[in-house]
């Protein structure tokens, strides 16, 4: 199984793209994570943040893999602990389908995204950066794939 985490915004900061590194290198055996970076919409004074949004979210849609398991992350979404990720995880394996995860822009992401989306998932009631959002959820995938295999990285 592959994974694709699809993100609007482009130069993440250096220790973002370290960290990010780092633990994309760990998933590289269990669960390979390819990062696709999307510009983000024009905004600004006298710009129309909606049509930004939805210029966002079809580029989203466009860069999806054929028939995968869809998360977007929003902060509405179903909050999943690391144990309840790794579950999830397994099924996910289970169904055979390439997985894509979906960070939107600064508005979140266009109606037709979270149509599109077969799951939402939300990493709890904080506001995080962006870019940030990658950084950890690339983490909590590799600590869900070692919880799956059973590794001590995880100490609950």
């Amino acid at each position: 199984m592959r994974a694709r985490l699809i993100a609007v915004g482009e130069r993440m900061p250096g220790w973002v793209a370290e960290g990010f590194a780092e633990y994309r290198k760990r998933l590289s055996h269990e669960l390979p994570l390819e990062l696709v970076e999307l510009k983000p919409g024009a905004r600004g004074k006298g710009r129309d943040d909606a049509k930004a949004m939805q210029d966002e979210g079809a580029a989203i849609l466009a860069a999806l893999p054929r028939d995968s398991h869809v998360v977007a992350l929003d902060g509405r979404g179903k909050p999943w602990s690391s144990e309840e990720l790794a579950e999830q995880l397994a099924a996910w394996r289970m169904s055979g389908r390439e997985l894509a995860f979906l960070i939107g822009g600064p508005d979140g992401h266009a109606p037709a995204v979270l149509a599109r989306a077969d799951q939402r998932w939300s990493l709890g009631p904080l506001t995080l950066p962006h870019m940030l959002v990658r950084l950890v959820l690339a983490e909590q995938l590799y600590r869900a794939t070692t919880i799956v295999a059973g590794h001590p990285y995880h100490r609950a």
